[in-house]
């Protein structure tokens, strides 16, 4: 056997160099064309993997579109003059019912200080915490996202689109954002009436008048905890108070006047400002629209 294997060797032609180049430039060719084929076939398979596999954020969309509505409606209190629609007036109380209505909560609330338009402001919100009260949402399909809703005078001026949600806690301290904001969604009022449109006439302006109000009206429960923090007199005949629900804070606006019964007069302050817990902020008093009744 020895022997044959020899005599086969010496039976073969010699190479020469060019047959050698030759053949070792093919192997090379369809060894890349093999390559080229398996990364193309790759980046195909990972683009329709994530195509397939991305979450589905429609439900959660539909509900920020939702909220935009609300807002628009917010905003055209349908009272006309000379063909003009002039906004309602609401408190950023009627902006943190909204959202938690749509299963999420406001972050955050600021004037536009880069444009020229004063009544210009900017509210971001967290959506995706709560899926809607309706229809059947997958529990993968419903991930949470943050929206930046732009508003101004006139239900005309309400702008939304999608951003990045906030990396880290609102309160500095390590953790999610998004388990920061379920925690707050589940410490609110456990009363019927949270976050409703009602007078506060007939309360003294006071903290305990305020304590008074919140009890009598069933804004908090038995359960609940309550703590005034401060309080303070803005405009001559609104009272202001900071105080903590369940540890939340929230702000409560009595207002004397017959035209704040349109009004919500208790939310959660925003999560950004939640820390601090200060009635001093004048955002606690701001008015945003127009008064249809001084309007025209």
């Amino acid at each position: 056997m020895t022997v044959h294997a020899v005599g086969v060797q010496q039976d073969r032609q010699p190479v020469s160099g060019t047959r050698r180049e030759r053949g070792t430039m093919v192997r090379v060719l369809v060894c890349t064309v093999i390559a080229l084929v398996s990364w193309g076939t790759g980046v195909v398979g990972t683009i329709v993997y994530q195509r397939v596999t991305a979450a589905d954020t429609s439900a959660v969309d539909a509900q920020a579109a939702e909220l935009a509505d609300d807002l628009r409606g917010d905003l055209n209190a349908g009272f006309y003059s000379g063909g003009q629609t002039y906004g309602g007036q609401f408190t950023e109380g009627t902006l943190v019912a909204r959202a938690e209505a749509h299963g999420g909560v406001l972050l955050s609330i600021s004037r536009a200080k880069d444009r020229p338009d004063p009544n210009l402001h900017t509210a971001t919100v967290m959506l995706g915490l709560v899926p809607p009260a309706r229809g059947t949402v997958a529990a993968g399909a419903y991930p949470v996202r943050c929206y930046r809703f732009t508003f101004g005078l006139g239900p005309h001026s309400v702008d939304r689109s999608a951003m990045t949600c906030p990396a880290s806690r609102t309160d500095g301290e390590p953790g999610s954002l998004t388990a920061q904001m379920g925690a707050l969604l589940a410490r609110q009022p456990t009363g019927p009436n949270a976050y409703r449109q009602m007078t506060t006439r007939g309360y003294a302006h006071t903290t305990q008048g305020a304590l008074d109000f919140l009890r009598d009206k069933r804004l908090v429960a038995a359960k609940d905890t309550v703590t005034a923090v401060s309080g303070r007199t803005e405009n001559g005949d609104v009272y202001l108070l900071a105080l903590r629900i369940n540890g939340v804070c929230h702000h409560l606006r009595m207002d004397s006047s017959s035209a704040a019964s349109g009004l919500i007069p208790l939310w959660a302050v925003p999560a950004d400002r939640q820390k601090a817990c200060d009635v001093r902020e004048p955002v606690a008093a701001t008015l945003y629209g127009i008064d249809p009744a001084k309007a025209g």
